[in-house]
């Protein structure tokens, strides 16, 4: 059994990725933390959790957690994530980062983004992104993974067959992305308060959110081409789920049934990409860790619709699916079927 922790147990991606790993037939949770004062035990914290999970949290140092775990996923907010992942890498423990500490590459980026300086600025550019789908021969060897951001993985996924096979234009692409409440976390604030949110749709970060330059830098990388996205999110009076409407101006001519061919191709060994012919919805994907993927073509423009669970897909169910592969697991160990 590979014993594991998970830092920061209090919120929405934590309860999700403890449902998981209670199916999961080769994992024992030892250990849950949080900051907060006293020791809460979780199902006071997850009601849900009641009867299947008899741990309390606390609220301990990096040192203790590693001398009894094998495996640490850490919840933790920016900052506080990658000072308290220095700690546990000396302690010889492997770790999954939820936080965005360690996705970008490059000092300059993160410090500009998310206000630096970056804590363990000499690991920035070594670490893994956890994407499976486009990074699994890099992910059973490696220490510490970054597990991609919501927004991201589902605009990457929906985005990365067609740049590889050279059928967009990788400057011409706009992203106009929905997600519920939950992507906004568990902590109270007043954009996501019932009376400001619901019954509204509002867009925010225009032109500032901390996904495009994640997006940019994973499809660039991974495509081997300079790829520039603008990306519009939006919040939507729901408590999960994100689609992603994306638009990018073909190289040439090109039919939906090529443009399909393309992601059944790329993703024809993936077991959480479905491609779809229907229009995908978030309720199709509720609860579940796949990504549902169509394209048309209208106006001259291609039109890639992406969506995804942002609390399961978009964090704990990838974070699962890199452990399963850290640990030589099939990537579907521990899901339902």
């Amino acid at each position: 059994m590979i014993r594991v922790a998970i830092l920061g147990a209090t919120g929405y991606t934590a309860l999700e990725l403890i449902k998981i790993l209670l199916r999961h037939p080769e994992v024992e949770i030892t250990v849950l933390t949080s900051r907060q004062e006293g020791s809460p035990h979780v199902s006071s914290i997850h009601p849900q959790l009641s009867d299947r999970l008899d741990l309390c949290l606390e609220n301990t140092d990096p040192a203790s957690v590693a001398e009894r775990v094998d495996c640490v996923f850490c919840c933790l907010p920016h900052a506080a994530s990658a000072a308290t992942i220095m700690q546990l890498l000396n302690h010889n423990v492997k770790v999954i980062d939820f936080s965005a500490d360690y996705r970008l590459r490059d000092q300059a980026t993160y410090d500009q983004w998310y206000g630096g300086p970056h804590p363990d600025p000499d690991r920035l550019g070594q670490v893994v992104y956890g994407l499976p789908e486009l990074f699994a021969e890099e992910i059973p060897t490696a220490e510490l993974i970054a597990n991609p951001g919501c927004y991201s993985s589902t605009s990457i996924l929906g985005l990365a067959p067609l740049l590889r096979a050279a059928m967009i234009d990788p400057t011409s692409i706009i992203i106009d992305a929905k997600s519920g409440v939950s992507g906004a976390g568990r902590a109270p604030k007043l954009g996501t308060l019932f009376p400001e949110c619901n019954e509204s749709l509002s867009a925010y970060a225009v032109g500032a959110h901390r996904h495009e330059p994640e997006i940019n830098q994973v499809l660039s990388h991974a495509c081997h081409q300079e790829v520039r996205v603008l990306f519009t999110p939006h919040l939507v009076p729901m408590d999960r789920g994100i689609l992603c409407s994306i638009y990018a101006e073909p190289t040439g001519t090109c039919s939906v049934d090529e443009l399909m061919q393309a992601f059944r191709h790329f993703y024809e060994d993936q077991p959480f990409i479905r491609i779809v012919d229907h229009l995908p919805a978030t309720k199709h994907v509720s609860g579940t860790n796949f990504c549902d993927i169509t394209v048309r073509v209208a106006g001259g423009r291609v039109i890639v619709l992406a969506c995804t669970d942002n609390l399961i897909k978009g964090a704990s169910g990838v974070a699962v699916q890199n452990f399963n592969l850290m640990h030589d697991f099939e990537q579907t160990t521990g899901f339902e079927a």
